[in-house]
């Protein structure tokens, strides 16, 4: 590569944004820990993905216990859905972990009801 071409892309790194570094890190440790990407997820397939929970929504004791967690690798995120649970420990946003099952279309983005799931130690 010529010395312009390094150049450039010094420059372009420079103008990364802390998502865009942060999704790229993602990425990276989701690749090694030889996982799927979330962002070529297939529906009706299973699949076995990982990455942070940037969300966990709880709903009130008065709706029917469902547990959404919003996965996210570096190049997109899946809904993993617990029915039945109003709460799993470990389950809470920022944690990663590994999880696995069979892929639905969602509204917004792809869903994996009841997911196997693994924790992972922090740094992993």
């Amino acid at each position: 590569m010529s010395l312009a071409g390094r150049a450039h892309d010094l420059l372009a790194a420079l103008r990364w944004s802390r998502e865009d570094l942060d999704a790229r890190d993602e990425a990276a440790s989701a690749s090694a820990r030889g996982t799927v990407p979330i962002g070529d997820l297939t529906p009706r397939r299973p699949a076995r993905v990982s990455g942070v929970l940037r969300a966990v929504t709880y709903r009130p004791a008065t709706a029917k216990p469902v547990l959404v967690g919003q996965l996210f690798d570096g190049t997109g995120s899946v809904d993993l859905v617990w029915i039945g649970r109003r709460s799993i420990a470990g389950v809470t946003p920022g944690r990663h972990l590994i999880a696995s099952g069979t892929v639905v279309s969602g509204r917004a983005r792809p869903v994996i009801y009841n997911p196997a799931y693994e924790l992972l130690v922090p740094g992993a």
